[in-house]
Formats: C-alpha cells, sequence, structure tokens
C-alpha cells in the first residue's frame, strides 16, 4: 500500500479546496497511491476519498507538517505532498519504495519537505525529537548554520536526517524529469508540477490553472 499525505493547518490561504484538487490529481496521475489521507485541524473537512487524521499539536504553519512522522500512523510507503502541487502527468514513480526528498530549489544537496518519502515508521524520530522541544526547535538558528534564508521544517527535518545519517535520494536525481518548477512563460515539463516562493496554483495560468482545477490533462 502506498500513502500519499498532506497537512491542512487552518488559518492561512490553505482551505478544503487545496485538499479536494491535491486529491483529485493524485487520483487521476498517480493511481499507484491507494490511500490519501490530510492531516488537519479543520474537523469539517469531509471528501471523498480523502482520510481525515486529527491534528494532535497547535504548531503554527508549516510546523505541522512534523506531525506527519507521528508514528503509527501510515505503514508501507509514505509521501508527503505539499498542497500547493499540482500533478500534471504519470506521477506513479512516486510512489516507489524507498526514502526519497525533492533537492531543495535553491540550495543543492539540502532537502526540501514538499515531497518526501518514507517507510512506515521511519522517520517517526523526527517526530519524537521536535516534539520533546518545538519551542526549541521553531527558533531560528537552532540546527546551526544553514544557507536557508527563512528556518522552516525542512531545515529541522535535514538536520535530523544528517545527525542520523540517513541521506535521502533526490527526487531529481531518481526520476529525471518528474519534477517541474512552476513559470508562466514556460510549458509543461514534468509530471509533478511544483511552485517556488509567492507563486501558488490558484495564481497560476493556462494548462497548469487548468490541470489544478481538473479541467484537462497536459497538452490538451
Amino acid at each position: 500500500m502506498a500513502t500519499l499525505v498532506t497537512v491542512l493547518k487552518t488559518g492561512g490561504r490553505y482551505d478544503a479546496r487545496w485538499v479536494e484538487r491535491l486529491a483529485r490529481g493524485a487520483e487521476r496521475f498517480a493511481p499507484a497511491f491507494t490511500r490519501f489521507v490530510c492531516l488537519t485541524d479543520d474537523a469539517g473537512l469531509d471528501l471523498a476519498g480523502v482520510e481525515t487524521v486529527p491534528l494532535r499539536h497547535d504548531w503554527p504553519a508549516w510546523w505541522a507538517k512534523m506531525e506527519a512522522f507521528r508514528p503509527g500512523l501510515f505503514t508501507g510507503t509514505t509521501v508527503l505532498c505539499d498542497l500547493d502541487t499540482v500533478f500534471c502527468g504519470d506521477a506513479d514513480a512516486l510512489a516507489q519504495p524507498g526514502l526519497l526528498a525533492m533537492e531543495d530549489y535553491f540550495h543543492k544537496g539540502r532537502l526540501s519537505s514538499a515531497i518526501l518519502r518514507w517507510q512506515g515508521d521511519e522517520l517517526g524520530h523526527i517526530y519524537e525529537r521536535f516534539a520533546a522541544d518545538p519551542a526549541r526547535w521553531m527558533l531560528a538558528g537552532a540546527c546551526g548554520p544553514v544557507p536557508n534564508a527563512v528556518h522552516g521544517d525542512q531545515v529541522v527535518i535535514d538536520h535530523f536526517l544528517r545527525e542520523k545519517g540517513m541521506r535521502p535520494r533526490f527526487v531529481q536525481e531518481a526520476h529525471p524529469g518528474l519534477l517541474d518548477f512552476y513559470d508562466a512563460q514556460k510549458p509543461i515539463r514534468g509530471s509533478v508540477m511544483v511552485f517556488i516562493g509567492d507563486s501558488k496554483p490558484d495564481k497560476a495560468v493556462g494548462p497548469v490553472r487548468a490541470l489544478w482545477e481538473g479541467l484537462e490533462a497536459a497538452g490538451a
């Protein structure tokens, strides 16, 4: 069984619409995922084909993603995927087993938590260590000198994995051409569209916007 996981923390720009569109995109382009789970603090979230798991902590913004590593939640291949991801073509490769992460767009050799894959409770130690002292780890500088301009969950995840000697293979290396990074001036070149910085699917144009809205297939 392969599970696709996302996290919805209310109070920001994301809501149920984003969960539904990610789920429909996965259903269409990544059917190898037989389970779609959303960790959320939205008790009213009720979408067909989406299992909901309540968030246990009130960790703000992207820090809520650390709950995806809670031991006992998942078995088999598990992929954490950001809500602002758009599936544009065959993405079943993500459901293959093995520790995998997107390489950070700006900082080569460092991971991004936009896409992160593991097996069962393989990364349970991330949750346990973070949950033991979240205030410490949410503080900028907690992981020592890093190139990242913003201190967020992926900085801490990268730090914890390095200290464990765990080095995920990068998606860009394992599956060349699978990922694409949104550029309104360029055609779709990959099956999984990633948005960097202020660019988001609801501001996208052309085929990418249509795919996010579930209106057409790539190249149509």
